[in-house]
């Protein structure tokens, strides 16, 4: 007996040495990864302060693309934040919900002709508050076809399966995704060629350099060493802006906003203090898929080229974007997303267009290994 009572203790000791032994050597891993990131991000640092003092006018317009890019990707990615942070669903659909505005606004001015009905309703209208009203009932049309698309997905596919585990909703998002895209090819639906985009109005190019500001037309180029942007730039930037701080005004400042943020915290006892949470919920689907349609109308203005399955790469970009900036999170969506336009611009500019999928997605990748919670994202807490 005596002999065993002296043994117990090695057997002990051994065995937390065991235990610690996985816990030194990933730890190790962990800090072989995170230099081996460092040394990565600071390559890219120095790649990029390179190229900038070899061509700072190349770099510019590069950056330019991102930012439209980059700005059109943060209004994809509210809903995606917004949607996750309610009911923590990851709705797979809502990059075709994108696309589907996109080809609204197509038949809207291309068949409907519905930009020019100030003009023909009051004739002596000035042109450019025609232009200006009819784009606008354009893209008022797409948002509200949208809005009312995702509150029908929403009480069709997804509200049956609300106390269904995650998995369940996830798999019917991405089924929902492939439905509207392959009936939306069909021919008597949309189309399952590319079309080319007719655009509500025209867009025009600008300069901006030593000289100053000026258009640029066939007869006037624009100066050497200048900076070009479009007029659909400007547009999207500003548009982009005024969303995110509509929608921060509407979830900090209404009774609504006050109702989806009860429900982002505990549903139960939202329900119990009389909010109908099944309507914030189809009202917060509404709200992201208004900003998709407002998206896939700027994004088919800026690139005139239409199809079935345009939403799939800016919706997958837009949900790394969210992820990036952390999900869930409304300012993280449009940091994450401004991040998300330089490096696919960047990687197409100076790397390989192709590449720049590649780089969004191993984006994802480095954030998830890093900072699964995203930059302004918090780990989840558990209720007492």
């Amino acid at each position: 007996m005596q002999q065993a009572s002296a043994e117990q203790p090695i057997a002990v000791l051994s065995a937390d040495a065991l235990s610690v032994a996985p816990r030194q050597s990933g730890a190790g891993l962990a800090w072989i990864g995170r230099g081996f990131l460092l040394a990565l991000a600071a390559l890219v640092v120095f790649i990029l302060a390179r190229n900038l003092l070899d061509n700072p006018r190349l770099f510019a317009q590069i950056v330019i693309s991102g930012l439209q890019l980059g700005f059109v990707y943060a209004l994809i990615a509210l809903g995606y934040t917004m949607v996750y942070g309610i009911v923590r669903l990851i709705n797979f659909a809502h990059g075709d919900v994108f696309m589907v505005g996109s080809f609204v606004s197509f038949f809207a001015v291309s068949r409907f002709s519905l930009h020019t009905w100030p003009a023909v309703a009051f004739p002596g209208i000035s042109p450019d508050l025609s232009t200006l009203i009819g784009a606008v009932s354009v893209i008022v049309l797409s948002m509200i076809v949208c809005a009312a698309l995702a509150v029908v997905i929403e009480r069709v596919a997804y509200k049956p399966l609300r106390n269904a585990p995650r998995i369940t909703a996830l798999i019917t998002a991405i089924g929902v995704s492939f439905f509207l895209e392959f009936f939306g090819a069909l021919n008597f639906v949309f189309s399952p060629r590319f079309i080319p985009y007719q655009r509500p109005f025209d867009v025009y190019a600008y300069w901006i350099g030593a000289q100053g500001i000026g258009m640029v037309t066939p007869q006037t180029p624009a100066p050497d060493g200048s900076i070009t942007f479009s007029s659909i730039f400007v547009i999207i930037v500003v548009a982009s802006i005024l969303m995110q701080i509509l929608l921060q005004w509407l979830v900090k400042r209404t009774k609504i906003g006050k109702a989806m943020r009860a429900s982002a915290v505990d549903k139960p006892t939202t329900r119990l203090m009389g909010v109908n949470v099944d309507r914030v919920i189809s009202f917060t689907f509404a709200v992201g898929a208004a900003f998709a349609g407002l998206a896939g109308v700027l994004f088919a203005i800026a690139y005139p080229s239409i199809h079935t399955q345009l939403g799939i790469l800016p919706g997958l970009k837009a949900f790394v974007a969210a992820v990036l900036g952390g999900i869930g999170s409304i300012p993280g969506a449009l940091v994450g997303a401004l991040i998300m336009g330089q490096a696919e611009a960047l990687t197409a500019g100076y790397i390989s267009t192709p590449m720049r999928d590649a780089v969004a997605f191993t984006i994802l990748i480095i954030v998830l290994l890093v900072r699964p919670t995203g930059i302004f994202g918090e780990p989840e807490r558990e209720k007492a």
